[in-house]
């Protein structure tokens, strides 16, 4: 475990480099114009496991966010909702309910539906309990990335809401749910073809310092060519 220096008004970040839910809180700070001090849990090194970081998240999972003076929150989704309540500018959700329910909707297709499939915990239960090698394991990645990004491609295609980014003019949680799964493809050097809708809001949040400063290859930790 490790501290990486950086300056905020009083949050600690437990992450590690090539998380999809780390990225998604990284994006959202940076969007709200804040810094958090990164604490780093190598979970390739098993630190998630540790008595002292299980005592911050008792179920071993990245990230984590502590406010100071303030238990730690946990679970990416429910952190970028809080973010968005405490610093309400600029926002994460529209104003109107049905731009809310589709921006939540959109969102919990990556985070919920596809993210879940292909983290490190599935991985080692599927190599320990089901006997994949790592083709197999290649190829669950494979289906699950192609899924999740074919489903949102369907979602937002044809939809008049879907503008610049996943929701009108401006990023919203679902663009940083969205680009979060992105990412950690390509880390894998997985690509999905036959989704130019996603590939064209991804490179607009791409374009976004929040989002470039976030992609996991340029955190401390990632691997260096």
């Amino acid at each position: 475990m490790t501290d990486q220096t950086a300056t905020g008004p009083g949050l600690t970040l437990y992450a590690y480099w090539r998380t999809s839910a780390t990225y998604r809180v990284r994006v959202a700070l940076a969007l709200k114009g804040l810094t958090a001090q990164e604490r780093l849990i190598d979970i390739d090194a098993g630190e998630h496991l540790r008595p002292e970081f299980l005592a911050i998240n008792p179920q071993g999972a990245l990230p984590a966010l502590v406010v100071h003076g303030h238990p730690p929150l946990t679970q990416s989704v429910a952190i970028l909702e809080f973010l968005d309540e405490l610093y309400p500018q600029p926002a994460l959700l529209p104003d109107d309910p049905f731009g809310r329910a589709r921006v939540r909707s959109l969102a919990a297709t990556m985070a919920s539906d596809t993210h879940p499939l292909i983290v490190p915990r599935v991985r080692k239960y599927l190599k320990e309990a089901a006997g994949f090698d790592d083709a197999a394991w290649r190829a669950w990645q494979t289906a699950w990335f192609t899924r999740g990004l074919t489903d949102i491609e369907a979602r937002l295609r044809d939809d008049p809401a879907t503008g610049t980014f996943c929701h009108g003019g401006t990023p919203t949680m679902a663009d940083i749910c969205l680009a979060s799964v992105e990412a950690v493809a390509r880390v894998f050097k997985i690509k999905v073809d036959g989704i130019p809708t996603v590939d064209r809001i991804v490179a607009a949040c791409n374009a976004l310092d929040a989002f470039s400063n976030a992609d996991p290859m340029v955190q401390t930790g990632a691997p260096r060519a």
